[in-house]
């Protein structure tokens, strides 16, 4: 009787390890199939960042610190997105399309970067300014890193919560209702080459 439970057990417990080992060939098969595809992406991304920095021209390949498109100054790639007033964004909705280009709206540490930005930004009739990555949080200037602005002198606005800050290369640095629509500067590291 004892060797006839110890036999069913046995059979059970075979049965359940059959079952199981199963279960983990299914996951191995799953989890390679998801590593195959993260490959295959990561090989994509490589490739579209090949493309983008180092273009073929005549068959030669050329690297650039920037996107075509993008202009590079301080170890920086930036762009002005001119849009019509139609195409014009509040500030959450520049950094997003910002996001959508692997950047963010520009961060100004010092003032030779914040003169080329102010310098850079074009004048047309229909851009009241280029929003930057500089907002009022909890009544301090900050930035989008979430530094704290530094040289409270660049903008004369006091925070508050709610307003954002463009720049125009015609005038200082203007507090504005982060829901204005204005165009903006993206700004990402330059590569290295």
């Amino acid at each position: 009787m004892a060797l006839k439970n110890n036999s069913t057990m046995l059979t059970a417990e075979n049965h359940n390890l059959t079952s199981l080992n199963e279960e983990l060939k299914e996951q191995r098969k799953n989890l390679t199939e998801i590593i195959e595809t993260w490959n295959e992406l990561n090989v994509s991304r490589a490739q579209w960042s090949i493309d983008q920095y180092c273009p073929k021209n005549n068959n030669v390949r050329s690297c650039k610190n920037c996107q075509d498109g993008w202009n590079y100054q301080l170890s920086s790639c930036y762009v002005y997105i001119n849009a019509p007033p139609s195409g014009q964004t509040n500030w959450e909705g520049a950094q997003e399309i910002c996001k959508t280009k692997n950047s963010d709206l520009t961060v100004v540490y010092d003032t030779t970067e914040k003169d080329y930005v102010k310098t850079q930004s074009p004048v047309r009739g229909d851009i009241n300014g280029y929003w930057i990555g500089l907002r009022a949080v909890g009544g301090k200037w900050k930035w989008l890193d979430g530094s704290d602005l530094t040289n409270q002198a660049w903008i004369q606005q006091q925070p508050v919560d709610g307003q954002c800050v463009t720049s125009l290369k015609t005038r200082e640095w203007t507090s504005v209702n982060c829901t204005e629509r204005n165009a903006w500067i993206c700004e990402k590291k330059a590569l290295t080459v």
